[in-house]
């Protein structure tokens, strides 16, 4: 049965002609691609998406500048990217974002749905490509080579920059939460043995410590997505680009964008190389592992709530069983950690698709933004909830704590330079086998009065560098003779 002309339009390409329905935004080279590649099931992010507007949008401002396009077409492109970037037309952007062919088929895309409507604008009809040019006018200057890499670096660096924001709202929190349980005092452990007292104030100042060294990281991860290969076209050599363009372009994506852009000193280089998305998804991998381990110590603090450490609570989200009643499990730090393993997947294609470049170009983009854009945002939603639904909320068990240290065979290390190693170590068989604590033992034993031993262990003393610790060891030397167990 024929096909209805009115409700179809026909369009052609190298490969032949295909019939497209008349009112779609997107061409010939859309649809194929959407065909051949149906991996995902799912679209571009949208921030790529909206990245590769812009890039449109100041190309199109470029080539009006020097004459190379007509100021009413031009008008009309900058008109249609302004619509994609507020969030219109996402839907015509049918291409799954794993493809073949290094983002052709994106770019097209693109190229296809931003002549479309603009040919709209100027009163015509979709697919009269005499209007606006999918190739010779929006893609004017351009190549896939240049204008994909630099929207994948575009996205990311949005991506990173909400990123740090809630990484710094996590800095302030884990701060203030040290600052609350400075005066706790607990058990250190190493090996999860007992190891010696430290205060819960300084495991959480230790967490905001590698936060902050991860938001350093973030802000240097930035400057790697803001070198563009914008006018290299192909292979980096400018090939069909106009030199005021080449000149022009980056400066005025730049102020499109609202982004500090840079161009590539070396653009061969910058079309070949991807080692800067392999540095900045270090960069997150390394901050999804430093929150993964925090939250591993959450679990485990918060563990119990009889039978654990529980020596913190975190605040309760949702029931943690369906079969025994009043189970509240630590369902916060749990989805960070899966948001961490799969981060660590990601770096992993993204280096192995970095390294997998050949000659002039790499072909194997779409998989590394594909990791990337994600590992960054699901990294940016594990920190929000991490910060609203877990860090805020927790409150420290201050008797529990002081009772495990109270009870422990560690404080013996602080004990070690007034006793001597093998008289610290035998009193601490002796605790561990009898029960007894280790200070009721040394009191016992008249090893130390329990003035003095209260004074060693004086909870700051234990936990802070130089605190009384020269003049009580001092003191002990003077006053110290030979026990025997």
């Amino acid at each position: 049965m024929e096909k209805p002309t009115s409700t179809f339009r026909s369009e052609h390409d190298s490969i032949g002609d295909r019939d497209l329905p008349r009112d779609v935004y997107y061409g010939v080279q859309s649809l194929r691609a959407a065909e051949n590649f149906h991996i995902t099931g799912l679209t571009m992010h949208p921030e790529i998406i909206n990245s590769i507007a812009e890039i449109k949008k100041a190309s199109a401002i470029t080539n009006s500048e020097i004459g190379l396009l007509d100021k009413k077409v031009a008008d009309a492109i900058v008109r249609a990217c302004d619509e994609i970037v507020a969030g219109k037309l996402h839907d015509a952007f049918i291409v799954d974002p794993i493809q073949g062919g290094a983002g052709t088929s994106l770019n097209m895309n693109a190229n296809e749905v931003i002549a479309n409507r603009a040919i709209e604008l100027l009163g015509g009809e979709k697919g009269d490509y005499t209007l606006v040019n999918p190739n010779d006018h929006v893609n004017c200057g351009q190549s896939t080579n240049d204008v994909f890499p630099s929207a994948g670096k575009m996205a990311v660096l949005k991506l990173l920059i909400k990123a740090q924001l809630q990484l710094e709202r996590l800095y302030k929190a884990l701060t203030e939460k040290a600052d609350e349980f400075d005066d706790v005092i607990k058990m250190g452990r190493t090996q999860l043995q007992d190891a010696v007292p430290i205060r819960l104030g300084q495991e959480f100042r230790a967490y905001s410590e590698a936060t902050r060294r991860d938001i350093a990281r973030l802000e240097r991860a930035q400057d790697e997505m803001r070198c563009l290969n914008m006018g290299g076209t192909a292979v980096g050599t400018g090939i069909n680009a106009d030199e005021v363009y080449l000149r022009r372009i980056v400066p005025n994506l730049s102020k499109v964008s609202g982004l500090r852009l840079i161009q590539a000193f070396d653009l061969i280089d910058a079309t070949q190389n991807l080692d800067g998305f392999v540095a900045v998804s270090g960069a997150v991998k390394t901050c999804a592992v430093n929150l993964s381990k925090m939250c591993n110590d959450l679990r485990l603090l918060s563990s119990g709530p009889r039978c654990g450490f529980g020596e913190i609570n975190l605040p309760p989200k949702q029931n943690g069983s369906s079969i025994m009643p009043g189970k509240v499990n630590p369902v916060i730090p749990e989805v960070v950690n899966q948001v961490a393993f799969n981060i660590m997947g990601n770096d992993l294609t993204i280096t192995m698709a970095a390294e997998a470049g050949q000659m002039e170009l790499n072909a194997f983009e779409p998989i590394i933004f594909w990791n990337l854009t994600h590992a960054v945002e699901f990294l940016t939603y594990a920190v929000n909830t991490l910060v609203d639904n877990c860090i805020v909320g927790i409150t420290a068990n201050r008797e529990r704590c002081k009772s495990l240290v109270d009870n422990s065979v560690g404080i013996i290390t602080a004990l070690t330079p007034h006793l001597g190693y093998q008289p610290a170590a035998d009193i601490a068989k002796e605790a561990i086998r009898t029960g007894a604590s280790v200070k009721d033992l040394i009191v016992q034993k008249g090893v130390l009065d329990k003035e003095s031993l209260d004074k060693i262990l004086d909870p700051y003393a234990l936990t802070t560098p130089g605190i009384a610790g020269k003049e009580l060891l001092e003191a002990e030397r003077k006053t110290s003779h030979d026990f025997t167990m």
